[in-house]
Formats: structure tokens, C-alpha cells, sequence
């Protein structure tokens, strides 16, 4: 029994021994989840790039209207005599006439009474509707600002303004040079001899030329002074009431960027306020955030200042009151006559393109000019038009642009 007992114990201490040593079986893990393969997102469509100039853009000859108002033909024609010689100097960009095209109708325009101005646009000059002639058109004006040929500092308790904003000439370290990108524009050279932007509004500001003996004038009020950038010329009343009157002569290079954009953009401005009275109203009552707004406007331009008729345009010509309008030179040759359809229509009629924008560019993108004063200020101001646009050219010259490959 003993040994019965003990054989028994002993197979029993195997048993377990044999349990204790088996491998334990791996766990099972589950299959691996198979995603469902992602849709494939529709191609995102690429906008054509934009035509490159008028020719590109498409030309549509149409018949003239049946009217046209004698009084802006007869602005029209005066303004379109005195770019005439211009004119014919220029090289053409937009692809649609070339000097010699307005050779004929400048010597006829000589003969031109101020009655017949209409049947002459109307008659000698074939009507032309660039793309789908969709316009945009805003205004322009000269401004006055209270000035001093000399720096002098405000007097608050005599209520008394100062004349402590520079008004700058060109500087000579402004050239054209090509910068480490390959980019070739206006810029500086700077201390390590290589070619950079040139400075911004705000480096100006903070005296980036001061001590240079740049200063044409000094103006009162910053926020006059930066409008005049934007019209790109204007007038400066001396304390004793005389008048300097500045122009446009060089720009830094830098971006343009419209502040009333921003102001709508960040819902600064009620709607549909706009208008450059508006913008003013904002930044007054904002002097700090108006300061900073405006130089988010990186643009700065230099002056001259004019000794003859002026203000003068991009062709070196004197523009005129209700009938210069700025255009974009790739879309509309200088000098050529406009003629706008718009839903403004203080604005419609004939206008002679003698002049150019920062901010003017495309096909159909205007800025008429409406002179200097209170009215001019205020309509030049508010003018915010859309409708129609038809471009004038010398008879044949439309006809050889149609046949060019």
C-alpha cells in the first residue's frame, strides 16, 4: 500500500510538473481593420491667368451711341489735342494702335471746332468693346493741405498747427536694380552692396530719410498728406497764403494696398461706407489704429514740385477736370478717347485716358479726375460706378489688331 501510495504521488508530481511547463497558447488578436479607401477630391480647377493685354483680352468693334454730350466732347477734345504729341512718341502696350495710327486724326483734331467735337469722335474713330467691356470706375481729385515751406512746431494752447510731416523728394539711392531673387525693380543698394527693397511707409515714418535735405515742404496733417499720396498730386497752402503745387516723380516700390478694403474687410465701416469721407471720419476718431492702418499701405510716393499747369498725368501732360481719366496702359492706349456708360451718371460721357494708378489695373478699371475744391473732393470721394466701356482708335487700327495671330 506504501508503495502503491507513493508510486501514485510520484505520478501525480509529474502530471503537474509536465502542467507547469506547456507553453501558454498566444493570444488570438483580431483581424486588422481595413479602412475603406479615402474619395478621391474632384481636381481643383485653375483660373486661366489673366489676359495680358487688350489685344488678348478680346476686341468686339461696336456702333457709337446715338448721343454723345456736347460739352464733354468739347472737354474731350481739348484734352485729346494736348496729348496728341505725346502720344505719337509713346510705345503702344495694349496691342491695338501704334503712333503712327493717331497721326491722321491729331492733325484733323488741329481743325476741330469745340461744336464739332462730337461728330468727330462719333465719325473718325472706330468704337471698340475690350473683353466683355465690363467696367469699374472711381474718382480722383487735387487736394489742398495746409503746408510750410519750413518745419515748424504746433503751439496747442495757441491753437496754433504745426508743420512737422515731411513731404519728400526723390531720393538718390532709389534706383532700378536686380535683387538676390532674380527680381528686377525699384530698391536700394544696401551696406554689404547688394540690391534690397527699398523702405516702407512705416521706415519712412520713422525717419528712414530724415537729415537728408529731402523735405520739399512740411505738411500739418498726416492724414491730408497720405491722401495726397493716394491722388498723387495736389496743392500745399503756405501760412501766408500761397500755393505750392506738387506732383507725382517717383514711388518706393512697394505694395499699394487700399485701406478702405481693409476697413470693409474687417467690418470697421457700416455698409456701404466707402466712401473717402468715411474712411477720414474712422481714422480720426481711431487715431492710433488709423496711424498703424495706414502704414499697412507699404506704397510711399515722392514728389516735385510744379511750376507750370498742372497737376500733370503719366503722359507729362496737364490733366483736365471732367476729362482726364486714369487707365491701365496694358488695356487702354494713353491718350485715346474713353467713352463710359456707368450708373453714375455724373460720370458718363467722353474721357481722354492721360493718366495711370497704382491701384488701376486690368481691362475696364477707371479713375476719372474731377479737379480741386470742396465739389471735386466730395464726388471724387463717393465715386464708386459700374457699367460699360468702349475704347476709341484711329479707323484701321482695329482691323490690323483683329488679324494678328
Amino acid at each position: 500500500m506504501r508503495v502503491a501510495a507513493r508510486a501514485l504521488a510520484l505520478a501525480s508530481l509529474i502530471l503537474l510538473s509536465a502542467c507547469a511547463t506547456r507553453p501558454a497558447r498566444p493570444p488570438v488578436e483580431p483581424p486588422p481593420v481595413v479602412q475603406p479607401p479615402l474619395p478621391t477630391p474632384p481636381p481643383v480647377p485653375v483660373p486661366p491667368p489673366p489676359p495680358a493685354n487688350a489685344r488678348a483680352a478680346g476686341l468686339t468693334l461696336v456702333a457709337p451711341p446715338a448721343a454723345i454730350d456736347a460739352a464733354m466732347a468739347s472737354r474731350g477734345l481739348a484734352a485729346f489735342r494736348s496729348s496728341c504729341a505725346a502720344m505719337q512718341r509713346r510705345a503702344d502696350k495694349s496691342g491695338l494702335a501704334n503712333a503712327a495710327d493717331w497721326a491722321g486724326v491729331c492733325a484733323e483734331a488741329r481743325t476741330v471746332s469745340p461744336a464739332g467735337a462730337a461728330a468727330f469722335f462719333r465719325d473718325r474713330f472706330d468704337w471698340v468693346r475690350v473683353g466683355a467691356g465690363t467696367a469699374f470706375a472711381t474718382g480722383y481729385y487735387e487736394p489742398e493741405l495746409a503746408g510750410s515751406r519750413m518745419r515748424a512746431p504746433g503751439f496747442e494752447r495757441m491753437r496754433a498747427p504745426g508743420f512737422e510731416v515731411p513731404i519728400y523728394r526723390t531720393p538718390a539711392d532709389l534706383i532700378r536694380c536686380t535683387r538676390a531673387d532674380g527680381q528686377t525693380g525699384r530698391g536700394r543698394i544696401d551696406a554689404t552692396g547688394q540690391c534690397v527693397l527699398y523702405f516702407t511707409r512705416a521706415e519712412i515714418e520713422d525717419g528712414a530719410l530724415a537729415n537728408r535735405g529731402l523735405e520739399l515742404a512740411w505738411a500739418a496733417d498726416p492724414i491730408e498728406l497720405f491722401f495726397l499720396h493716394i491722388q498723387g498730386s495736389g496743392r500745399v497752402r503756405m501760412p501766408d497764403g500761397s500755393v505750392m503745387r506738387i506732383g507725382y516723380h517717383n514711388q518706393n516700390g512697394r505694395e499699394y494696398v487700399a485701406i478702405g478694403r481693409l476697413l470693409r474687410e474687417r467690418g470697421l465701416l457700416p455698409e456701404g461706407g466707402a466712401r473717402m469721407q468715411d474712411i477720414v471720419g474712422w481714422m480720426r476718431a481711431n487715431p492710433d489704429a488709423g496711424r498703424a492702418l495706414m502704414r499697412e499701405n507699404l506704397s510711399h510716393i515722392f514728389f516735385r514740385e510744379l511750376t507750370g499747369p498742372g497737376p500733370l498725368g503719366a503722359m507729362e501732360v496737364a490733366v483736365t477736370p471732367r476729362a482726364t481719366v486714369a487707365a491701365d496702359p496694358l488695356f487702354v492706349p494713353l491718350g485715346a478717347p474713353v467713352f463710359l456708360t456707368l450708373d453714375r451718371p455724373e460720370a458718363n460721357g467722353l474721357w481722354i485716358a492721360q493718366d495711370t494708378g497704382g491701384a488701376i489695373k486690368g481691362a475696364n478699371r477707371f479713375d476719372t479726375f474731377w479737379g480741386a475744391g470742396a465739389e471735386a473732393t466730395a464726388t471724387a470721394g463717393g465715386m464708386s460706378a459700374a457699367g460699360q466701356a468702349l475704347i476709341l482708335l484711329p479707323k484701321g487700327a482695329v482691323a490690323r489688331a483683329l488679324a494678328q495671330p
